[in-house]
């Protein structure tokens, strides 16, 4: 590597570093005016609003995802959306979301994923968990009560201070997206 792009990567690898210590202060000072009880282990209210619900479950130790069932059977025909009752309301702990993701298995086989990927689901949410399943396939699917449809993430969220201002800074990147940067990989030197 010359030493012109040696220089360009500890500036871009500072300005990486700073970012992150700049993000880390923040989140101690919100945590140090708001203290919200993270642990590697926080607890989920859930309400069954149907005796025959079902609860979610982690389908494995160590696994992102509680695994959400439906209460209903129903047909998806080709290219047919519909939102799937799970029975259930939720009470997150505050300064988290849930994130409502697809199956993978789901999405592979049979084509069916969230439509709105990921579904978001504030704090402050009490009603149904409900999700939003779009049939891609060629074939109806016909899901059935009980049936694994989706997964659930909790995940923290940052809340930011909003400021207007007449510009932002600049980047070698300026305003290039949606496929400005390719589909080959980088050559390395």
């Amino acid at each position: 590597m010359n030493t012109l792009a040696l220089e360009k990567l500890d500036l871009h690898r500072n300005s990486v570093i700073s970012y992150q210590l700049s993000v880390i202060s923040y989140q101690l000072s919100v945590v140090s005016l708001f203290p919200i009880p993270y642990s590697l282990f926080m607890k989920l209210n859930i309400l069954k609003l149907k005796e025959e619900a079902i609860l979610p479950q982690y389908a494995h130790i160590g696994d992102a995802g509680l695994d959400l069932f439906s209460l209903a059977d129903t047909t998806i025909e080709p290219g047919e959306s519909q939102l799937i009752p799970t029975g259930i309301a939720i009470e997150l702990p505050l300064g988290t979301e849930a994130q409502i993701r697809p199956r993978s298995g789901l999405a592979l086989k049979h084509q069916i994923t969230v439509l709105n990927t990921p579904g978001t689901i504030d704090a402050g949410y009490r009603g149904e968990i409900g999700v939003i399943l779009i049939n891609h396939g060629k074939t109806s699917f016909n899901i059935t009560k009980g049936m694994k449809i989706a997964q659930m993430v909790i995940a923290p969220v940052l809340q930011v201070e909003i400021e207007e201002v007449q510009q932002l800074s600049d980047t070698t990147r300026r305003d290039n997206g949606f496929g400005s940067t390719g589909l080959t990989s980088a050559k390395l030197n």
